[in-house]
């Protein structure tokens, strides 16, 4: 084995994987399990879920998967326990649960408030949570946030998600500091426009159909932002996610890698 490939080789580690329905956390899941990781899957759309699960069963992962709701603290405290039972530990924690909401701050109901800060802020605590003792427990881990752009640009009308995303920058670089020493690094990824999953939702139709012409012109609107005049896909993140999970970045922690093209450049 090289040593480029000895440095991103997850043989002999299990890599937990909250939300992993979604399609950035599926493309994750598969690039850990192609660098050798054990997978634990966790979601709470059961069928997305499933179709994860299958698809890294049929490429050859050992992989095992549960239904998590991640507002739910002994939901995902279960998760990470069944890692432990399954596969004797856990080495990596990809918290990429998350959900999305449009409206300005004064037509924003504490009921969509509440839901968007308790799945993408409070789920990734309740997992940091859940994973540092076991991690501890073997005297390194890696764990990796999802944050996003939306966290660090103004951007109107995703005031509540926005939000969500800083607290995702703040708790990274807060946790980095308190496990450093026990061998456990923590970062966080910041996408931008990635191709599909939630960049879809403004051009899908009443009836669920996805206008494409409103993709297009939503891509090409988000090229137009972007330095290298491109849009990012889940691969692109997952990439990212490999290298924050490897002993290739053995020497990052408390960082959010900005996976955006260039479109914002902190």
């Amino acid at each position: 084995m090289s040593a480029a490939s000895e440095a991103f080789d997850l043989a002999n580690r299990t890599a937990v994987v909250i939300g992993a329905g979604s399609d950035i956390a599926a493309a994750a899941a598969r690039r850990l399990a192609g660098a050798g990781a054990r997978i634990v899957l966790g979601d709470i759309d059961a069928a997305r879920l499933r179709r994860t699960h299958e698809a890294l069963a049929a490429g050859g992962a050992e992989v095992a998967a549960q239904r998590t709701d991640v507002t739910r603290r002994e939901d995902v405290e279960t998760l990470v326990q069944a890692a432990v039972t399954r596969f004797g530990g856990v080495d990596i924690l990809l918290n990429f649960a998350g959900v999305i909401h449009d409206a300005p701050v004064t037509e924003t109901r504490e009921a969509d408030l509440d839901r968007i800060l308790a799945v993408n802020l409070k789920g990734s605590f309740f997992g940091c949570q859940a994973a540092i003792p076991r991690m501890r427990a073997r005297g390194a881990g890696s764990i990796v946030n999802m944050a996003s752009s939306a966290g660090f640009a103004a951007i109107p009308n995703l005031s509540a998600y926005a939000i969500s995303k800083a607290g995702i920058g703040a708790l990274t670089k807060t946790l980095a500091r308190e496990v450093g020493r026990d061998g456990i690094r923590v970062n966080a990824i910041a996408p931008g426009y990635i191709e599909g999953g939630m960049t879809t939702r403004n051009a899908r139709r009443p009836d669920g159909s996805i206008d494409t012409a409103q993709v297009d012109a939503d891509r090409e609107r988000a090229r137009r932002r972007n330095a290298l005049a491109i849009t990012g896909t889940p691969e692109d993140v997952a990439e990212v996610a490999l290298f924050l999970a490897a002993d290739a970045s053995r020497y990052v922690t408390g960082q959010v890698l900005h996976t955006n093209g260039g479109g914002y450049m902190p």
